[in-house]
């Protein structure tokens, strides 16, 4: 199973607002020599009171206030001439505070499980000092890497875009190679085998705070942007970390169970076969219901019989249930997305989208899920559709590896981040 594939369920009238993505949504002052020493020291205490650090002694902080009242004396006794450099320490103060640090990938590591787990950290252009809104990325499904791929066949570059898009919008993110992927690989699982959704999202957790604990980080301004499969696993990000997020960004995202959601995705496949005429639509039907045995026997823990189906069916559920994946598959399974969304915390911002070409997940089937969220008190956006986008944010028909999210698609996630987009310098 890999990212492209995903999910769906329901219809019932949707709460929250709906709009398409692509509509237009002094003469220098002269003040008295040692009032600008006390005017320092005043500055000073009130930047040491609202620093993140606390003083590592009382004693050495006396010792640097009495040396900057020193000072202020030195300047009555010299006069005006040491009043003029106390100006300009200050103004080359000020010019360090507004320095642009350019935009830089970092390499972090942190570790879960007794693993360790390698990703980037994108910073984005900043002042020095200046503390950014902060997004985790989450992939779709299957062994999907830092920067949204499945390589060598599956190369979108899905994350890695998310990355840059928000990172024009002063939003920096992290994003991580899970468990199967990049230099992670398997930490101490080995395998398939034995991973399931709880070691996901462990994972997952912990990627939350190494971002909150980067020095640029806001710790205000933590969101979760998950695609896919990635969307569930932004919801379960949020009902297990503390701070909550204050926002999050469900792409094209996982709305009920695994299963129903494959099944519904391989039903699809037989009709558009039977409409290509490939297949009678009598073959499609006896398929359809063999799938849907094959999945009510997996949930029963029975034996999967496969041997009717067609090869591409077959060979489908032989992987996806088969011994390598069914830990994982059950852990899935039993998860249903609008039920862990009727507990976001009430005022979160939240976006949904759904592009109108995603077979994987169609719009019309996030009615539950955008009615828990609606039920939660959760704020706008809400739901974006993306006309003619795909599963990937591409255009209808473009070849999946191709590297580019569509502008509906960057702008419905710039609408998403505005609160927290910093203010230009003055």
């Amino acid at each position: 199973m890999n990212s492209g594939t995903l999910l769906v369920n329901a219809a019932i009238p949707i709460t929250w607002p709906i709009r398409h993505a692509d509509q237009p949504l002094s003469p220098v002052l002269a003040v008295l020599p040692v009032l600008l020493g006390l005017a320092v020291v005043g500055v000073a205490l009130r930047t040491r009171h609202r620093g993140s650090r606390p003083p590592v002694g009382t004693g050495a902080w006396r010792c640097r206030v009495l040396t900057v009242l020193m000072a202020a004396l030195a300047v009555t006794a010299a006069g005006p001439v040491s009043g003029t450099a106390v100006v300009t320490a200050t103004a080359a103060t000020a010019a360090r505070s507004t320095a642009v640090i350019p935009a830089s990938d970092r390499q972090v590591e942190f570790t879960v499980d007794g693993a360790t787990t390698y990703g980037t950290v994108h910073i984005p252009a900043h002042r020095a000092g200046q503390k950014l809104a902060a997004a985790l990325l989450l992939p779709g499904s299957g062994p999907t890497d830092r920067n949204g791929d499945q390589p060598p066949e599956i190369r979108p570059h899905t994350l890695a875009l998310l990355a840059n898009a928000l990172g024009n919008d002063g939003v920096m993110s992290l994003r991580f190679d899970k468990y199967g992927t990049g230099r992670t690989g398997f930490g101490r699982y080995k395998n398939s085998d034995s991973l399931d959704m709880t070691a996901y999202t462990d994972q997952a957790v912990a990627a939350y705070n190494a971002l909150r604990a980067q020095p640029e980080a806001d710790s205000h301004k933590l969101i979760v942007v998950g695609h896919s499969e990635g969307g569930l696993q932004a919801l379960l990000v949020d009902h297990t970390v503390r701070p909550k997020p204050a926002g999050l960004a469900l792409i094209a995202p996982q709305d009920t169970r695994l299963l129903n959601a494959l099944g519904r995705q391989l039903a699809g496949d037989l009709d558009r076969q039977v409409r290509a005429g490939e297949l009678w639509p009598e073959q499609a039907e006896l398929n359809k219901e063999g799938l849907a045995q094959a999945i009510a026997d997996f949930r029963a823990g029975r034996p999967v019989e496969t041997s009717r189906l067609l090869p591409f069916i077959a060979s489908f559920l032989t992987a996806a249930l088969g011994p390598h994946n069914a830990a994982f598959v059950r852990s899935d399974d039993v998860l249903y997305p609008p039920d862990i969304a009727r507990g976001v915390v009430p005022g979160t911002r939240v976006l949904v989208t759904c592009g109108t070409a995603d077979t994987n997940v169609p719009c019309r089937t996030l009615t539950p899920l955008l009615a828990a969220l609606a039920a939660a008190h959760t704020t706008g956006p809400g739901l974006r559709i993306l006309p003619g986008l795909d599963h990937f944010l591409h255009p209808a028909g473009t070849p999946v590896n191709y590297q580019v999210i569509a502008p509906a698609a960057q702008r419905a996630l710039s609408d998403f981040v505005r609160p927290w987009k910093p203010h230009p310098a003055p």
